[in-house]
């Protein structure tokens, strides 16, 4: 049985995860997921909510994961062509449960999206992970956001992995 999880090292991880995606490096981002790695993005109106009786902005499992991760880094993806420029800031992280190599983790975000011809994005909310201790680092399992805007429209596309 390992040691327990620090709050230190599941910040480092998870500020780690924020600057590969920030600078779309899908691909090296991939790699920190586990092989039942779940993506969630729960509608605003049931953030407790089952992807599987509730419609959700995002409901990947590992293959939607990375054929997501394919499509955006694909030229032809209008959606992201050119890219967004993005950054993340992660604050409040808490460890709330481990058992085991498992370790539930909670925070929040505020994530900024810039992109030509459009005004700036600005997605706040929380997180909630299920990471799995995996060498000396982690590996993801479960990744929920929870946005905390009213209304997603004027948000525009999560195109981006979030």
């Amino acid at each position: 049985m390992s040691a327990p999880a620090t709050r230190a090292e599941v910040e480092d991880f998870l500020f780690m995860e924020a600057e590969l995606l920030d600078n779309w490096k899908l691909n090296e981002w991939e790699k920190l997921l586990a092989d039942d790695a779940c993506y969630y993005i729960p509608p605003n109106d049931d953030l407790e909510g089952s992807h599987r009786t509730s419609l959700f902005i995002i409901a990947d499992d590992r293959e939607r994961i990375r054929q997501r991760v394919i499509r955006v880094l694909d030229p032809n993806c209008h959606a992201e062509y050119p890219k967004s420029r993005l950054s993340r800031v992660l604050g409040n992280v808490r460890i709330v449960s481990q058992e085991g190599d498992i370790v539930a983790a909670t925070g929040n975000f505020i994530a900024h999206r810039y992109r030509r011809y459009e005004r700036m994005g600005e997605y706040v909310g929380n997180f909630r992970y299920i990471l799995q201790r995996h060498g000396g680092s982690f590996l993801i399992k479960e990744r929920r956001m929870f946005l905390k805007s009213h209304e997603l429209g004027s948000l525009g596309s999560v195109s981006f992995i979030l």
